[in-house]
């Protein structure tokens, strides 16, 4: 069982990069008690395989135990555990200023004391955990986007590639905006399939209303344009650390123009092996 532990200086980064784990398929606890990590190892062990990564996020937190997690450590690798130790650091100004910015009290501080004495204490007191640790990663100057980089880099394993979920959302203006939209492309300059007496009662989901929507020169043209877009943000997106994205098309009322074209870009995605799933939200309105 492959058993990481996440640690090292408060304001590092430990939850963070627990969330980043969490993509990774990663169990991920926050603050276990350092006690409680043989006993949870046990009933991991003993699921038969379902918790095979697991990743445990402990520091100072957990007071007067830490002193214990090196112990713990070599009873878990007795347990046959892979254990790997994950040391999240950050130099002092960087870790000052962040508590300044979130104004949370740093768990080592004192009344009367200064944030640096604080983050100085805790350096001192994880020097033997730091010297132990199998990575060190320090996310001073890293943005999301680098962490999640490098964090992938050390532990999705060979041949796994980032990638990002996209949903495509047909949607109609007079029913609102969806407010989960990331990109919102606005359809109601095509030609409207309501007007054709015989295609108003069916949707862009139909073949007769996406070969109408399809047939006019400037429905292939937007097409062409949006696809070229996607496949320029898409990969920017992921290089980023965005992990899910929604494109929203919108027409007047969600049941024609913006259904064929979100089908259509669907597919597109998903030939280009994106993980794309199509949503039509006012289709039955």
């Amino acid at each position: 069982m492959d058993f990481l532990i996440i640690t090292g200086l408060s304001g590092a980064g430990k939850s963070r990069a627990a969330d980043v784990l969490e993509d990774l398929e990663y169990y991920c606890v926050d603050n276990m008690p350092i006690a409680l990590m043989p006993r949870f190892a046990e009933l991991c062990i003993a699921t038969g395989g379902r918790y095979e990564k697991v990743a445990l996020v402990t520091d100072v937190r957990s007071k007067n135990s830490f002193s214990e997690l090196i112990g713990t450590i070599d009873q878990l690798k007795e347990m046959n555990c892979d254990v790997r130790i994950l040391y999240m650091d950050a130099d002092v100004p960087t870790i000052v200023r962040r508590y300044k910015e979130t104004r949370r009290p740093h768990p080592l501080a004192v009344r009367g004391g200064s944030i640096e004495d604080a983050v100085h204490k805790e350096i001192d007191l994880l020097a033997r955990i730091r010297e132990r640790a199998d990575f060190i990663v320090n996310s001073s100057t890293l943005t999301l986007g680098a962490l999640q980089h490098k964090l992938f880099d050390l532990f999705a394993g060979e041949g796994k590639k980032r990638e990002i979920d996209v949903t495509v959302l047909s949607f109609g203006y007079k029913h609102g905006m969806p407010l989960d939209a990331d990109l919102v492309f606005d359809v109601r300059f095509l030609p409207n399939p309501f007007y054709v007496e015989e295609l108003r009662s069916l949707t862009g989901l139909d073949r007769p209303v996406a070969e109408y929507v399809f047939k006019y020169q400037q429905t292939r043209t937007f097409m062409e344009k949006i696809e070229d877009m996607l496949d320029f943000l898409l990969p920017n997106y992921i290089e980023e650390g965005k992990v899910s994205l929604t494109v929203a098309i919108g027409c007047t009322g969600g049941h024609h123009r913006s259904v064929a074209i979100a089908s259509a870009l669907n597919d597109y995605l998903k030939a280009k092996g994106i993980s794309s799933v199509n949503v039509n939200r006012d289709i039955e309105k």
